[in-house]
């Protein structure tokens, strides 16, 4: 296989934003595309941000900075990937438009190239199924917010060959995060446990057991969680929170994941979390307050 140089990045919401400026600030050139040119400029001011609060901790330097940012270039359409050695799916978590995404993209990619899903916990055999590769197929799952977390999960499909594993593992080591590989099954291993967890304080707070300030102080002070399983779930994003926990009841078909009814009032309502400014906080004043 050819040497990884330049990346392709499909989606420039939280995730693909924060993939972006990782993978660019490693040295490597990157090419952003989603639905819109807006959506990548309001991304690349996002990551410019991001990098410029970087500098202004002493992690990177101002040349660091600079040279991150003049790798990143937007692509209008998947025809602008056709150089790319890999290239990273990070769309929203709906299993039908990465499947589209991926026979969409496929004509137009060299045919050493690399795909890689960054899912939470759809089945990545499924996926490599929708593309002409599933041999050159795997899952790599960043963690949010990317720039600050120094895990990849890394999970290969039934037909991922061991050259494509062993090619994206070392791809990853260059970004200086650290990988721990999942076997194939719904969620995989972080939000197999995490996201019942969330999902369970979602139950407590249904059934009145605690208010949402209650919920999240007892977690972080008593089990020492950096921040409080609800104001979590609205940083992941409520419908992403709904979908994983779907994934998981309807996968492994045990009543133990079944998603709370007010996780499902919640997205009903389009209360997503801190994206839509409202979720179990409402975050439209200067501080956020519990809507419970």
């Amino acid at each position: 296989m050819t040497p990884i140089r330049k990346i392709g990045i499909i989606g420039s919401g939280q995730m693909g934003n924060g993939i972006a400026h990782v993978i660019a600030l490693a040295g490597y050139d990157v090419v952003l595309t989603d639905l819109t040119k807006e959506k990548v400029d309001k991304a690349i001011e996002l990551i410019d941000r991001n990098l410029t609060r970087q500098v202004a901790s002493g992690k990177i330097t101002e040349e660091d900075r600079k040279q991150a940012l003049s790798r990143i270039t937007y692509a209008e359409n998947y025809q602008g990937l056709s150089d790319a050695d890999l290239v990273i799916e990070a769309a929203t978590e709906d299993e039908t438009v990465k499947r589209k995404i991926f026979v969409a993209l496929c004509p137009f990619l060299k045919p050493e190239a690399i795909v890689a899903t960054n899912t939470s916990s759809i089945s990545i055999t499924r996926l490599a199924a929708a593309t002409d590769r599933p041999e050159r197929f795997i899952g790599l799952h960043f963690m949010n917010p990317v720039p600050v977390m120094e895990l990849v999960e890394m999970i290969r499909g039934i037909a991922t060959e061991d050259v494509t594993f062993a090619k994206a593992r070392e791809f990853v080591g260059t970004l200086g995060k650290t990988t721990a590989v999942s076997e194939d099954f719904p969620a995989f291993m972080v939000n197999r446990i995490l996201l019942p967890m969330i999902n369970e304080a979602v139950y407590t707070l249904y059934e009145g057991v605690g208010s949402v300030d209650a919920i999240d102080t007892a977690m972080r002070l008593g089990a020492h969680h950096p921040m409080g399983p609800l104001q979590l779930a609205d940083f992941i994003g409520l419908d992403t929170c709904l979908s994983i926990m779907q994934v998981l009841y309807e996968g492994l078909a045990d009543s133990k994941y079944r998603p709370c009814p007010l996780l499902v009032k919640y997205v009903e309502a389009g209360w997503l979390g801190r994206k839509t400014k409202r979720g179990f906080y409402d975050y439209r004043g200067e501080k956020p307050m519990p809507t419970r």
